[in-house]
Formats: structure tokens, C-alpha cells, sequence
């Protein structure tokens, strides 16, 4: 079985809303809701468990039965930190599922996610027990030494790390018990992938590419907006060249 652990437990303060981006309305309806439908029409998930902001839990309630969010089996308590929202996320499904079975640890505010990116991330983290979706880096880079650039970076050398970070159940069970061990998990921040680092474990990458952005800034929001707007206006047109075909 593949789940889906989505966290909503952040506050966003760099949007510059009166609320978490996540659940910041977007033609009227929160991102969360578009990031959750992400896998509610995914068929090769099962289950959806939501790591949410206590203070909004229950307005989570109301939006899992007003969009018809049935895939939702669980919804938790999010944490101080990243790192703790996670961990109340897997020690909440641990007699739920099974060591084989994949959790996908998906953004709350990551609602650009295609299902070309899931199903690779599933088939990379089924070959070897964990995968996160990267990005190569297209843009120039270079250091960043105070306001001003003096070192040229390979962007070559480099990918950028986005979400789903997928897991056999087993194997994120491991790394967090590593890391408790060792005494790092309020340490390292501030995910899952930056604990393999520290426990010197490899990354594998599966596919994804520059739309899959996480929302981070009011431009970004202003950006999903328009590509929301965009799949909009491409269902309707292609509704209506079907009804034209029918009528014909």
C-alpha cells in the first residue's frame, strides 16, 4: 500500500497572510485541498494521513468533507518542528500499516505535483527503499558571500530536493531511530533527506522538474494561481472539443 503523508503544520510567515499558507484560498479553495487532491485522484495511492496545525484541525475536518476528501484516513497533530511532525505522522500509522508498504511525505503547500512525479517516485523507492523527487538546477549559480557573488558553482554538481520524498516504512522507521540515537533529530533540520546526509546514507533521485515548486512566497502564490487558472481553462476546452465531437 502507498500512503501519503501530507504536512500542514507550518505557519508560512513569508507570505504575509493572516493565516499558514496552506490553507491560504486560492480562487476559493485552500492550497491544501489542491495539494490533497493530488492524491486523492492518484490511483496508486491508497491512503492519505494529514499532519496539521493544531489550531486548525478542524477547519481541516470541514475541508476533508467539503471537497470529499475520502482517501483521508488519519489526520494528527503537527509538531514544534518539521522534524516532529513527522514523527507524530509515522508513529501514528505504526500499526496501521505495513514495513513494506511506502509513505510519500509530501508538502502541504506543494500543490504542483504531477502524477509523472508520483509514479516515478513510487518505482525509484520500490528499487530501493527510498526516493525524493530532485530537480536539476537550470539557473546560473554562484556563491553567496554578502550581497555580493565571488565563486562560480557547477550547477552540474547539484540538484534541488522537492517533494514526495517516498520511504519504505521500514527503512524511515530506521532512520529515525538512528537518528534519535546519536542525538541529532534537534539538531538537523530540516528534513527527513537531511538526516540520511548526517547518518552518511544516500539520497536516490526520481524525476521531477521546475514547476514542482513548494510555496513559499505571495509570488508563488500569485504563480499557482495563474496555473491554476491555466488547468482550468484546459478542461474546459477540452470538454467542449468532446462535446463538439459527440454531437457530430
Amino acid at each position: 500500500m502507498n500512503v501519503a503523508l501530507i504536512l500542514a503544520g507550518g505557519t508560512g510567515s513569508r507570505v504575509g497572510s493572516d493565516r499558514p499558507k496552506q490553507f491560504v484560498e486560492i480562487l476559493g479553495k485552500p492550497v491544501l485541498a489542491y495539494t490533497i487532491e493530488i492524491y486523492q485522484n492518484n490511483p496508486d495511492v491508497a491512503a492519505i494521513e494529514v499532519v496539521c496545525h493544531a489550531e486548525w484541525l478542524e477547519y481541516l475536518e470541514e475541508m476533508i468533507q467539503r471537497y470529499r476528501l475520502d482517501k483521508v484516513r488519519w489526520t494528527v497533530w503537527g509538531g514544534e518542528t518539521f522534524q516532529d511532525s513527522v514523527i507524530n505522522g509515522i508513529n501514528n500509522l505504526k500499526d496501521k500499516i505495513s514495513n513494506e508498504d511506502i509513505v510519500l511525505i509530501h508538502y502541504g503547500a506543494a500543490p504542483f505535483t504531477s502524477d509523472k512525479i508520483i509514479s516515478d517516485a513510487i518505482r525509484v523507492c520500490e528499487e530501493h527503499g527510498m526516493s525524493a523527487a530532485c530537480t536539476p538546477c537550470y539557473q546560473l549559480m554562484g556563491s553567496n558571500d554578502f550581497g555580493v557573488s565571488r565563486t562560480w558553482v557547477d550547477r552540474d554538481k547539484f540538484i534541488q530536493i522537492t517533494c514526495p520524498q517516498c520511504f519504505k516504512f521500514s527503512y524511515i522507521l530506521n532512520i529515525y531511530e538512528r537518528a534519535e540515537e546519536q542525538g541529532i533529530l534537534d539538531k538537523i533540520e530540516p528534513h527527513t533527506t537531511s538526516l540520511m546526509f548526517a547518518l552518511g546514507e544516500p539520497v536516490y533521485q526520481s524525476y521531477s522538474d521546475q514547476t514542482n515548486i513548494k510555496i513559499t512566497t505571495k509570488e508563488d502564490l500569485d504563480m499557482f494561481e495563474g496555473y491554476e487558472l491555466m488547468r482550468q481553462n484546459h478542461r474546459l476546452f477540452n470538454e467542449d472539443r468532446f462535446a463538439k465531437r459527440t454531437d457530430d
